[in-house]
């Protein structure tokens, strides 16, 4: 009997200590967290500069290293959760005009775009996960092929384009991957027309 008491009494410390320590490091990390978004908030009403806390200099290179493989990475995922309808959808009931796409990867909307849409332009930061969107454009009628444009660009510095240049704007799971989100939704917003639709898929609410 003894032996038993003992034996719960070591089990329930040891999962205390577990769930302390657990509490603990939970704790430190959400206060260095909001430390990093206080400190941004800060600047942002001195009117300083910005530098997003989710920044990943390495980022691009993931992609460049993943473009070979990704269609066939996530493609199985996309198809059992119906991402493929989902796309087809948003593009065929609201795509129009002249597009421009920020965070294009691999093309994985090429083929969908209705013939409402007269022009779209694809725009990614790894010209290897472009490489091999170009591949399935090649792939396409040559009236099809006319339709598209490839450009190596950064989502928060769209600068080559002037405002209001796009009745059109999409970005379909992309603001996950971009270094700082609220940069590239108020590029879209600019040089989207003020008739125009910006189109986002998300993985949560946008």
């Amino acid at each position: 009997m003894a032996t038993n008491t003992l034996r719960r009494v070591g089990l329930l410390a040891a999962g205390g200590t577990a769930y302390g320590a657990a509490t603990y490091l939970t704790y430190r990390y959400l206060r260095s967290a909001q430390a990093d978004r206080d400190a941004a908030n800060a600047r942002l009403v001195e009117g300083g500069p910005i530098t997003s806390y989710v920044t990943d200099p390495k980022r691009t290179d993931t992609f460049q290293e993943i473009a070979f493989g990704y269609d066939d990475q996530i493609g199985k995922d996309e198809f059992v959760m119906g991402i493929g309808l989902l796309r087809r959808a948003l593009l065929f009931f609201h795509a129009k005009g002249n597009v421009l796409e920020v965070g294009a990867g691999t093309g994985r909307n090429l083929g969908l775009y209705p013939s409402s849409v007269d022009k779209v332009v694809l725009t990614d930061t790894s010209d290897k996960m472009l490489e091999k969107a170009k591949e399935k454009i090649k792939g396409m009628s040559m009236s099809e092929q006319k339709r598209y444009e490839l450009h190596v660009a950064d989502a928060a510095d769209l600068s080559r384009y002037a405002d209001g240049s796009f009745s059109t704007v999409v970005d379909t799971f992309g603001l996950c991957s971009f270094d700082d989100p609220v940069a590239v939704l108020k590029e879209l917003q600019r040089i989207c027309k003020d008739d125009g639709k910006i189109l986002l898929l998300e993985h949560g609410r946008t």
